[in-house]
């Protein structure tokens, strides 16, 4: 994605001429000092000046903006806004009325540049400045009312982008704070049952090991039994491990549906997915098979369908054979499944769900492709046709 996120700053060049050119579009409004400098019939001398003095004015303004946020103290951003307004002064002074533009950008500057607190008092100084200015230089009456409204509201909605930008860092590093404590969390929790699990088992395996050494060669018997007691101890202790290790890796529906947002939000598609689902009396089994159908389904969408829009809903109906539980997932994309070996693509997914007594469905349609599964549940009957998590 060539596109910079709020709050985000540029990572490659690509990004850093994008956020270029949307500060370069505002800057259409020097017309009037362009004008004035290529019609306005100064000297050749005052029109060189006026291309150098605003030439700095553009500069020092695009440093300012560039540079917000990256530690600068108050002090400093406001000597800055300070040297940028003196431009704005002086070139309005010595150039005329048409000049007095700059002083938009200063306001804006300050909005973007400043916490609110501050920028509720610079704003209106620069909007006072500007009045006076306008009062004194010839015809710049004519311009205030022109002026005063753009300078107060883009100065004011800067602050309210500013505190935007603020706030979308603060949740980014926030979520990142909550994944990281989650991933401790489950580390703790690893731990804690391996110890639970193996902490026994291995401690009477020890204590029989020491046990048989000491029965040998004397009592060779009793030994032997000692070993088949290890023996015994150590396969349940692999099954224990092996039943943990499964239920640690069976994913969850609300799980994959937070990551199929992720998956589909970086890829640039439109994403359309049901909120947290309600899986009362859905087995684990049932609910750990549509999370596979989703993850595979997901993956297709995002790496072979060039789909622009991708719709997912899971709803509970009563068909038949009993309640089910059927996710689908449809997308508006030109290739479908690349079907890959069993396990991984839509012939392994088959085999999940039927082991289950689930089915699977995969196609092309009218303007995309779709794949719905279909699990049983123990829900109850009323249940048919209820969107899972719509709150209904």
């Amino acid at each position: 994605m060539s596109s910079v996120g709020i709050g985000q700053r540029p990572q490659n060049r690509k990004q850093k001429m994008v956020k270029a050119l949307w500060t370069g579009i505002w800057l259409v409004y020097l017309s009037a000092p362009v004008s004035d400098l290529v019609h306005g019939g100064h000297s050749t001398g005052v029109v060189v000046l006026g291309w150098i003095g605003l030439a700095a004015f553009v500069a020092w303004y695009g440093v300012l903006l560039f540079r917000t946020g990256r530690g600068e103290t108050n002090g400093l951003v406001l000597g800055s806004l300070a040297v940028l307004g003196t431009q704005a002064a002086v070139l309005s002074l010595t150039l005329g009325r048409e000049w007095l533009v700059l002083f938009v950008y200063v306001a804006i500057a300050s909005g973007a540049a400043l916490p609110l607190r501050l920028a509720r008092l610079t704003i209106p100084a620069v909007a006072a400045a500007l009045t006076t200015l306008a009062l004194i230089v010839p015809g710049g009456k004519a311009y205030l009312a022109g002026l005063l409204i753009p300078a107060f509201l883009g100065g004011f909605a800067m602050t309210g982008v500013r505190e935007l930008v603020r706030t979308t860092i603060a949740l980014r590093e926030a979520r990142a704070t909550v994944a990281q404590l989650a991933a401790n969390e489950e580390r703790l929790r690893l731990a804690r049952d391996l110890h639970d699990l193996l902490g026994h088992s291995l401690s009477l395996i020890t204590l029989k090991s020491e046990l048989a050494g000491r029965m040998l060669p004397d009592h060779p018997d009793k030994a032997a039994q000692q070993v088949a007691d290890i023996e015994q101890v150590s396969r349940q202790a692999l099954v224990d491990v092996r039943e943990a290790v499964t239920g640690y890796r069976r994913p969850r529906l609300s799980g994959e549906l937070a990551g199929a947002q992720v998956a589909l939000t970086a890829a640039g598609v439109t994403a359309e997915l049901p909120a947290e689902p309600d899986l009362t009396g859905v087995p684990e089994e049932s609910e750990s098979v549509l999370a596979w159908a989703l993850r595979e389904a997901i993956t297709n969408v995002v790496r072979h369908s060039g789909a622009r829009r991708c719709v997912v809903e899971l709803v509970h109906r009563q068909t038949l054979d009993g309640p089910v539980l059927e996710l689908s997932v449809e997308d508006d994309g030109s290739g479908g499944s690349a079907g890959g070996t069993a396990g991984n693509g839509l012939t392994g997914l088959t085999e999940r769900l039927e082991k289950t007594g689930g089915t699977l469905e995969a196609g092309r349609v009218k303007r995309g492709f779709r794949l719905v599964a279909r699990v049983s549940t123990g829900a109850p009957a009323d249940a048919a046709d209820h969107p899972v998590g719509s709150g209904a």
